[in-house]
């Protein structure tokens, strides 16, 4: 059934307009390169700053910026993402790093959910001044891993 659905994709005009393309391809990858980099680009230093580092910078304003940054990247990276994937469903849909990829990515997209829902427990004050609580840590740390997880993961889908 998967099977037959992700040829279908690959059989599509859009997908067989993007493998034979000079530019479309090139450009859509080079989008979701750019969507990942927002994304880990400010995962990064957010979770840090949750974790402890450079304590004297007010968290608030950094997790504002930062987030919608993040959200933007991820937004893009699906977008683009989609579109790389018809080109080559069939092979994806059996491969178990891209496989491994989707799982982490669905693992830090829940944690980013119960983050939002932590930040909202935890007093403006909290977040400004001193180390974060331990659940919000927790979810710094599980972020970390899960978004270089997936940076890793997803270049390796392109080599093997």
């Amino acid at each position: 059934m998967i099977e037959q659905w992700a040829a279908a994709l690959e059989a599509t005009a859009l997908a067989a307009a993007l493998r034979n393309s000079v530019w479309s391809y090139p450009l859509v990858n080079a989008a979701h390169i750019l969507g990942v980099a927002l994304l880990v680009g400010s995962i990064v230093p957010l979770d840090l700053r949750l974790l402890g580092a450079w304590p004297s910078v007010p968290l608030a304003p950094l997790w504002g910026v930062l987030t919608r940054t993040a959200g933007a990247g991820f937004l893009l990276a699906i977008i683009f993402g989609m579109l790389l994937f018809i080109t080559r469903a069939t092979e994806y849909i059996v491969s178990n790093l891209f496989i491994a990829k989707m799982v982490v990515v669905a693992i830090g997209t829940t944690n980013v959910l119960t983050l939002r829902i932590l930040r909202g427990q935890v007093s403006e004050m909290a977040l400004t001044y001193g180390k974060p609580p331990l659940p919000v840590r927790l979810a710094a740390a599980v972020s970390l891993v899960t978004w270089l997880t997936a940076l890793t993961l997803g270049r390796l889908v392109g080599y093997f």
